[in-house]
Parts: C-alpha cells; structure tokens; sequence
C-alpha cells in the first residue's frame, strides 16, 4: 500500500496586468469567434446576457463569452489592486488549510506587454514593468510561498495585441529580449512555464526543452470544445492526444503531447473561470485517485488576473472539500509549481536533486563558465549581454566539456569588451531551481 499519498494542489494564474475592453471590442470579438453581427449597444449585450436574442442554438456558447463575469475585468492597476489586497491576504488564503496548516498558495506567471503597434485593451506596456510592480507587491505582503514564473505570448505576423499566435519564431526577437533583461535587470531566469494561449507547437517545445524544466501546459480534456469555432480543432491550445494523467510526462522530441525522452516535463492545467476546458468535480477525483495509487500527484489550474481570482479559489475549494472526505489518506498542499513538480518527481524517480552551482569567470576577454556541483537541465547556459549603449544581447557559448564547461570570447566578431556594460549567466537545473550571475563590468 502507499504510504502518506500526497496531492499538490497548483494554482497558475497567467499574469497579464490589468486589460480593459469597449463595448464596441466586446461586439467585435463576437463576430470574430462567431459570426454575430449586431449594433455594439448595451441593449443588444443585455439581450444577448439573458438569450432574448435568436443565435440559432448559438446561445450557450455565446454566454461563455459575454457573461457578466467573463466581462468584469480589472481594467485597471488600482482596481487590481483592490482585488490583490484581499486575495493575498491571511484572512483569505486561511479559510482553507492544506493538511501541513499551510493557506493558498499562488503561482504568478508573469507576462511582459512589449513590441505592440498599439495597445488598445489598455494593458501595461515595457519590460518589466509587471514583473515587478507584483515582485514588490509580493514582497510588502509578505507572500513568501508564491511563485513567480514565466508567462509568454507569441506575437502575430503584424505585432496586433488583439490576435493569438502560436509561433515562437516570429517573435524570437522579442522573446530574446525580455529573457536578457529580466537575468540582467532582475536577476531572475525562468524554471516553470504556462504557455501564451495554452498553445504549444515544434519552435516553442524545441526551446522550452532547451531553457526550462518544467511546463503547466497539457489541457488534455474528455469532450469535445467545438463549441467555440476559434479554437476548435487544435487551432489554439491543442492537447488532443495528451494524457488525462496527472502525475505529468517527459514528451517526445517529435510530438509533445505523447511520453517520450525529453528533458523537461509537462503537467496537466486546465482552466476555471473560462470558457474552454474547465475543471470539474471529476477531475478532482481523477486526481486524488491518481495520488491514492501512485503515491503523488499535481492537481493544477489556471486564470487570469484580469478578472477576480477570489470566485475561482472559492470554486476549487468547494471542490476539495466535496471529495477530499472520500479519500482521506490522501493529504493535499497548496505548493507552488516549481515546488510541487520538484517534490512529486523526486516522489517518482527516488533521486535527491543537487543544487546547481556554477563558476563564471572573467579573464580579460574571454568568459568561462563552468559547473561546480549538480547539473544544468539544458544543453548550456543562457548568456545575456548588455552594451554601453543599452542594447542587450543573446548568444551560444562555446562548448568546452559536454554538461561542464563553456568559453566565450569578446571581440570585433560578436562585442569588445571595452564596450560591455553588464553580463548575465543564468541556467536552470533539471529540479527546477534557478541560477544568475551577475558581472558588472561598467556603471
């Protein structure tokens, strides 16, 4: 029999700053999902609100999307803030306790708004700026078992902040970027990831399998979600074929949503308050039988920001306590993503994760870096590079030792050294735990 089975339970909120939306945007987006061409009034949206509107069997999906809570958004940071202050504080987090007294437990993974051609939703545009209005908010609140992770959203082919997209290689560019300052400005390097549009495809798992370790990705799902013409068919968000488990997989290098030998490792996130693939009493079940038999497992799910998080704690915790009763060997705790797969999959391999330490050191021109204790999880270091002038830089090292030791060399090929303000090294190791270095070479 197993003994002491534990649940994680996991609550990745994508973190995107406030969003606000016109009337007029919310008409737009119903012609864009389903092909609703009405006058943007308040009296059509209220119509529509209480089905006095003939959609042609269209009006349950169309509620999914115009519901007054889906429309409630903190459209602002002050008003966001007014939700925070209650929803990080003891009173809140304590109304349920985890099985070690811990309170809720929030996951954050943060977004940066940048290389827009316009920002008409109002979001918070800069490197950054997210990134840290919530690391101080978190700090002055004193909440020290949050996460914060990674968050990133693909740009589209014309850089339109209302479009989805999936690939990573038309926003390298971008993505490189915020990756170089948040190790420089920050001092932080990612080690979780919860995917833009809940969307994976070939570039972006080729690079997370590079970077970072762990992925609150697969939205594998019973029933069909052809209900919302947008995302039906894989277009966005595609998890078909995925396992419904949630212990979590290694994927295949060739299709990431079937068990293979990759590094990294992918858990299963669906959503609450959504309007896709939302968690359900079953699935709680599904989780806790999964703990009771394997010893471990991850329950997690995900929101917005944007919207009230309190309605879906609420939720969830409801859920906990209709089924916990029924299995009650099974202990939850409320963990952070980083945490919870670090435990679970020590749970399920048996091997103690060392810390990773690293040597950089600087010798006139030339970089080496090398590993003093534990391992990286990918194939090298990210190095991160900022100039005189302020421009930052990515590039590959050079590879000295297989997994031990790198070399790069400052000159007229890549960037002098004489014009080199900051330098970044940073890695994550395969138990999910970051490592920065900084070397300031100029003020």
């Amino acid at each position: 029999m197993i003994q002491d089975p534990t649940l994680h339970i996991v609550h990745c909120i994508d973190t995107e700053g406030p969003l606000d939306e016109s009337l007029e945007g919310t008409f737009e987006r119903l012609r864009d999902i389903f092909g609703i061409s009405l006058s943007a009034t308040q009296e059509n949206l209220n119509k529509l609100q209480n089905r006095q509107i003939d959609l042609g069997e269209l009006e349950s999906e169309v509620i999914k999307v115009i519901s007054p809570k889906m429309l409630d958004y903190n459209n602002s940071w002050e008003k966001m803030c007014l939700m925070l202050e209650d929803a990080l504080s003891l009173d809140f987090r304590n109304q349920m306790h985890d099985d070690q007294g811990r309170g809720w437990v929030y996951n954050w993974h943060i977004l940066d708004h940048v290389g827009y051609q316009n920002n008409p939703r109002k979001k918070i545009l800069g490197y950054g700026k997210i990134f840290r209005l919530y690391r101080d908010l978190l700090h002055k609140t004193n909440s020290c078992n949050d996460e914060i992770n990674w968050h990133f959203h693909p740009l589209s082919f014309y850089r339109e902040p209302l479009q989805c997209a999936t690939s990573y290689i038309n926003s390298y560019d971008v993505l490189i970027q915020i990756l170089c300052r948040r190790i420089i400005d920050d001092k932080w390097f990612p080690a979780v990831n919860r995917p833009g549009f809940n969307s994976a495809r070939p570039d972006s798992h080729a690079f997370l399998e590079q970077w970072i370790p762990y992925d609150y990705a697969n939205q594998s799902y019973e029933e069909s979600q052809n209900g919302q013409p947008d995302l039906a068919d894989g277009r966005f968000g595609d998890w078909r074929r995925a396992p419904h488990s949630w212990a979590g997989y290694r994927p295949s290098h060739d299709d990431y949503q079937v068990q293979g030998q990759c590094r990294r490792w992918i858990f299963r996130c669906l959503n609450v308050g959504a309007r896709i693939k939302s968690l359900s009493k079953i699935h709680v079940e599904q989780a806790f039988d999964e703990a009771s038999q394997k010893g471990s497992a991850i329950l997690a799910f995900t929101d917005h920001d944007y919207r009230d998080l309190r309605p879906d704690v609420d939720y969830v915790r409801e859920l906990l306590s209709e089924v916990k009763c029924r299995y009650p060997k099974v202990s939850i705790r409320f963990s952070g993503a980083g945490e919870a797969a670090r435990t679970h999959i020590q749970h399920i391999t048996g091997i103690t994760p060392k810390k990773l330490r690293l040597s950089v050191e600087l010798t006139e021109n030339k970089l080496e870096v090398r590993v003093l204790e534990g391992e990286l999880f990918g194939p090298q270091p990210f190095l991160a590079i900022k100039s005189l002038d302020g421009q930052y830089f990515h590039d590959n090292l050079d590879l000295q030792e297989p997994k031990s030791a790198w070399s790069y060399v400052f000159d007229r090929q890549n960037i002098p050294i004489d014009q080199i303000m900051t330098i970044g090294v940073a890695s994550a190791s395969p138990s999910g735990e970051s490592t920065v270095f900084i070397k300031q070479l100029s003020s």
